[in-house]
């Protein structure tokens, strides 16, 4: 399913997006597709070019499809936020030449604050998982000030 309300938001606040936007040459280009319960998912072939090690995908990439699926949660739930806290655990390598699907659902909010979890299965393995906080966009100013 896919919602007007989604792909404006992901269009005006995410048109350059190295994990999910078609105009990114070089990018991902990850196309999430948004479940009745507002969590995403998508597809990724893999591509040799993303690899680290020989024949895996690099951990950085594995972190971007990450965060990249818990962003697009929130567009999909009519939230813009950023990332300011991304705990990741790689549980196994991530094959190149072999498709992937990355996940990701709202775990909790209390604005302006929005927990997160995304999963990466290959082959029905869970191979990489997160946890984060995402704090809204409008809020942002004072969550560098140094005031804990």
């Amino acid at each position: 399913m896919q919602d007007p309300t989604y792909q404006q938001l992901r269009a005006e606040h995410h048109p350059n997006c190295v994990v999910c936007s078609p105009e990114s040459p070089n990018g991902l280009r990850l196309v999430f597709h948004i479940a009745d319960d507002r969590s995403v998912e998508a597809s990724f072939s893999c591509d040799q070019a993303f690899q680290g090690y020989p024949s895996t995908i690099h951990g950085g990439v594995v972190s971007a499809m990450l965060d990249g699926a818990m962003t697009n949660c929130l567009l999909a739930h009519g939230l813009v936020a950023v990332t300011f806290e991304l705990n990741i655990r790689f549980r196994h390598p991530v094959a190149t030449a072999r498709p992937a699907v990355v996940r990701a659902r709202l775990v909790a909010s209390s604005q302006p604050i929005h927990e997160l979890a995304a999963e990466l299965l290959q082959d029905g393995q869970l191979k990489a998982t997160a946890k984060a906080k995402f704090l809204e966009r409008s809020a942002v100013a004072w969550a560098g000030n140094g005031n804990s």
